[in-house]
């Protein structure tokens, strides 16, 4: 479980560098200074899970079963979040109408943060 969970945090941080510095050099002649900075915030929120799918994968006082959920959550949260965050970001550039999966970005959002609160639940039900 853990060389799967610390493979998505290399995945995730390499292809956040990655949309960063594209999003900075080539989408930045071609997107307003809003939609950049949507743009960035989809990059920044993969790069904190990303970090946070590291540190999920190094803690050894978390068991599998519950390393799992939070990696799910966490796949499908960065997928629908971040994800949809490029999409409308760049519509403009598109002949299809992304605006119509904005409602999966909350979505996403949701997924994150009950990942988060697993991890919470799991720390506060452990014994000392």
């Amino acid at each position: 479980m853990d060389k799967k969970i610390l493979s998505t945090a290399g995945f995730f941080g390499m292809t956040a560098i990655v949309l960063g510095a594209f999003g900075a050099h080539a989408l930045k002649k071609v997107l307003s200074i809003d939609q950049l900075a949507t743009f960035e915030t989809g990059v920044r929120y993969q790069m904190y899970h990303a970090l946070f799918l590291l540190f999920l994968g190094l803690n050894t006082h978390i068991v599998d079963k519950t390393k799992k959920i939070i990696l799910t959550l966490t796949i499908l949260g960065v997928m629908f979040f971040s994800g949809s965050i490029y999409l409308l970001a760049t519509d403009s550039l598109n002949t299809f109408d992304f605006k119509v999966i904005g409602f999966v970005t909350p979505i996403g959002g949701l997924l994150l943060i009950l990942a988060w609160g697993i991890l919470m639940l799991h720390f506060l039900k452990k014994k000392s």
